[in-house]
């Protein structure tokens, strides 16, 4: 399998991208990548080119440019160059840790998304804590689509269960609907016709209304709600853990000598619970619903989580997720006609 790499998409692009890229080379033998950018700066780092092709790139889409119109003009550009060798068939998945509506929009508007998804909805898994049987669950949209619709909400859960399914080895993924209250009337209009969609799709296993503050215990092995939404408590639940941990830090620091040796001693405890609450361990966001894998890790990624990416992209290749998803809708187009119909 092939891997189309922008290797100049991130904060620490490309130094550390390429880091991750050997990492993830030695561990997975049966990967190999086409590494996007430009060349003066990408060859000298790559200190083995074992299963790994330089592909120049002239251009850089940067953090700053607007997402389509870069897409559009920087036809040279790492994420263009990496996205179009899917679409032509010279790789089977693209990653990126770059402008991340620039990565969106090469998804949608190069890759293309399945016949029967109106809208791809970008998929991240978070942590569950203290729950044996269930180490985390995934949430979608969290941040593709700002105006969503009833009906893309339906879809996702579609999504999200044969992630769950494939990825997570759950099999049958309890789906959750994000709202304020778990009672079936709660939440407006559009929230209440979503639940009754959901209920009547007999293939999801659906349990109803979750609350944000019960994500984390393992409520639902998938959770769905609209891209506002799932961004703003995917950013709530990132900053409140990063909060907490200098909120405890600054206390004990201030307590003095005996604060500071308690602190040592409780060392290990906070490494342990920093890793807990560190979801780039999953890898990155997937934006499921089109051909072929499109996935984004968060900008500040260093090697470590850029080759733990990799080996989620390869799960998705090796368990053919699109062309399972592609069936699904080719299936149930009478199904998802009458439900799009009645959520107008």
């Amino acid at each position: 399998m092939k891997i189309a790499v922008d290797a100049m998409g991130g904060d620490y692009a490309p130094t550390e991208i390429i880091k991750g890229v050997e990492q993830a080379r030695d561990a997975y033998s049966d990967v190999e990548f086409l590494v996007y950018g430009q060349e003066e700066q990408v060859k000298p780092l790559i200190q083995d080119s074992t299963r790994i092709t330089l592909m120049p790139a002239a251009e850089v889409i940067t953090m700053e440019d607007e997402p389509v119109r870069a897409i559009r003009r920087k036809k040279q550009s790492s994420i263009v160059l990496a996205a179009t060798a899917v679409k032509e068939g010279q790789a089977d998945a693209f990653f990126s840790a770059g402008n991340s509506g620039a990565v969106l929009a090469a998804g949608l508007l190069i890759v293309g998304r399945i016949k029967g998804i109106d809208r791809p909805g970008l998929t991240t898994t978070l942590p569950v804590l203290r729950k044996p049987d269930q180490s985390s669950f995934v949430m979608l949209d969290v941040g593709a689509n700002a105006d969503t619709k009833p009906f893309n909400v339906v879809q996702y859960a579609v999504m999200g269960q044969y992630y769950a399914q494939s990825i997570m080895q759950v099999k049958q993924p309890r789906i959750g609907l994000l709202n304020n209250g778990t009672e079936a009337d709660k939440g407006d209009m559009a929230h209440q016709a979503i639940y009754q969609a959901l209920a009547s799709v007999d293939s999801l296993n659906f349990i109803g209304n979750v609350e944000s503050r019960e994500l984390l215990n393992g409520v639902a092995d998938v959770v769905v709600t609209d891209g506002f939404t799932g961004n703003a408590t995917l950013k709530a639940i990132e900053g409140t853990a990063l909060s907490m941990l200098k909120l405890i830090k600054g206390e004990i620091m201030s307590g003095g000598l005996g604060g500071k040796i308690g602190a040592s001693m409780l060392k290990p405890v906070f490494k342990n619970v920093q890793k807990a609450m560190d979801y780039s361990q999953y890898g990155g966001a997937v934006l499921l619903g089109l051909k072929a894998p499109v996935v984004k890790t968060h900008g500040s990624s260093k090697a470590p989580t850029v080759k733990n990416t990799i080996g989620q992209i390869r799960e998705l290749i090796t368990t053919k997720s699109a062309d399972q998803l592609v069936t699904y809708f080719a299936d149930h187009t009478d199904e998802m006609a009458a439900l799009k119909e009645s959520l107008k």
